[in-house]
């Protein structure tokens, strides 16, 4: 007979998951295109072949060290979960149980990061190497070192509050716990830009002068309301272009790079603000958290799923902070697997916010100037494996992102 728990916890994910569905039906962009799929276009006649293989060759040294580095870290993480040590390990730690889940949390981040710094290193010096990064070695450290910190914390704080619920609710704490882990979800995505983004960067106004001006004509074209166009200090990390918009309701901003503003022509980048102006009028941050929020319950309930199945077998239970490294574990494995849908998603949502900007700017050879500089400035591989673009790319590819432009002119 299912138990109560049990019980729960598959609805939490039936609920979760029909949320997310629903959601997904009608908030994201299915169809962007006009006329229907794209082929990309060829690389030659964009790139000369020096360019090709100078970003195959980057490319594919990236791939290697960062999949290397993911391998290695989901291998740290299930030793520590389920190796008869790593679980010895965490059942001595001391204090109150809370204390016992940031000890926990703190040393499986630190383990990690540290097993696998060699393959982060490797990666600095070969984009030091090409020219992509600009910062100093101790600048780097001190990055890492803050990332780690936010992980920690971030971690820690949701961890706490799931075991908080398991402990206090026994049976409908998969209910509980995924509604309080959303409302976390919800407030993170809220006050990333004010706690999160100034810690990695310095953000100043887009000063006064022809660019502000057609960025806030831009805006009002779009009917969206910006309270600031926010200029972040890149050029002191990176020689790569980008812009985002982060936050949401009183938090919402849109942020470029310096490189942007100082390395493209003006018409080039408004493109660029023209597709985060997209994302703004949409609402996409707004839309992503929600459906992160479904996520979320899907994610606890398939955790109080898996939790309950590996204590019969001898794990603890989430109510025994030496179960941390086995969340952790099944957190990194959900992760990695529910990568897939996350970017198809995302690929979707900006292919819409391209299809607009080149319907607001007019300027489809200003779009694939900007790409051009784009995949240029960061050695993207024109022709990416077509697993490591379905798995991992957040974005279209570049050259499927120009042959888009050249319909819209053609359209026009």
């Amino acid at each position: 007979m299912t138990s109560p728990d049990r019980r729960t916890a598959l609805g939490v994910v039936m609920v979760g998951g029909f949320v997310f569905v629903a959601l997904a039906a009608l908030l994201v962009p299915w169809n962007p295109v006009p006329g229907g799929d794209l082929r990309p276009l060829d690389p030659s006649a964009v790139f000369t072949a020096d360019q090709v293989a100078r970003a195959e060759d980057y490319s594919r040294w990236a791939r290697t060290l960062s999949y290397g580095s993911l391998v290695v870290s989901l291998l740290v993480a299930l030793w520590l979960a389920f190796s008869a040590r790593g679980r010895r390990w965490f059942s001595r730690l001391p204090g109150p149980w809370v204390i016992q889940v940031v000890l926990a949390v703190a040393l499986v981040e630190v383990l990690r990061r540290v097993i696998t710094l060699p393959f982060a290193v490797l990666l600095r010096r070969e984009q030091l190497e090409v020219g992509l990064s600009t910062q100093a070695w101790g600048s780097f450290a001190v990055d890492l070192v803050k990332g780690e910190l936010v992980s920690i914390v971030a971690t820690s704080l949701g961890l706490v509050a799931l075991m908080a619920c398991a402990r206090r609710w026994r049976r409908a704490w998969p209910a509980v716990a995924g509604a309080v882990l959303g409302l976390l979800v919800l407030l993170g995505s809220f006050v990333y830009p004010l706690l999160i983004e100034p810690l990695f960067n310095d953000f100043r106004e887009l000063p006064d002068g022809p660019l502000r001006t057609e960025i806030m004509q831009l805006a009002d074209e779009e009917g969206v309301q910006v309270g600031d166009v926010l200029v972040a200090d890149a050029s002191r990390r990176t020689t790569t272009l980008n812009a985002y918009v982060s936050g949401f309701g009183s938090t919402r901003r849109v942020v470029v790079y310096d490189t942007l503003v100082d390395g493209l022509p003006r018409e080039e980048a408004l493109s660029v603000v023209a597709h985060e102006l997209a994302h703004a009028r949409h609402n996409d941050v707004v839309v992503g958290t929600v459906l992160g929020v479904a996520g979320t319950l899907v994610g606890v309930g398939l955790l109080s799923l898996a939790l309950g199945g590996l204590r019969r077998r001898g794990h603890p239970g989430l109510a025994d902070p030496a179960v941390v490294p086995l969340v952790l574990a099944l957190l990194a494995l959900g992760t990695l697997v529910s990568a897939p849908v996350q970017n198809t998603i995302s690929r979707q949502v900006e292919t819409r916010a391209d299809v607009d900007a080149l319907r607001t700017t007019g300027d489809a050879e200003a779009f694939i100037g900007m790409q051009t500089q784009l995949m240029l400035r960061s050695l993207a591989d024109p022709t990416p494996w077509a697993l490591t673009q379905f798995w991992f790319g957040s974005h279209p590819k570049g050259l499927m992102r120009m042959a888009l432009a050249e319909r819209i002119a053609g359209d026009g």
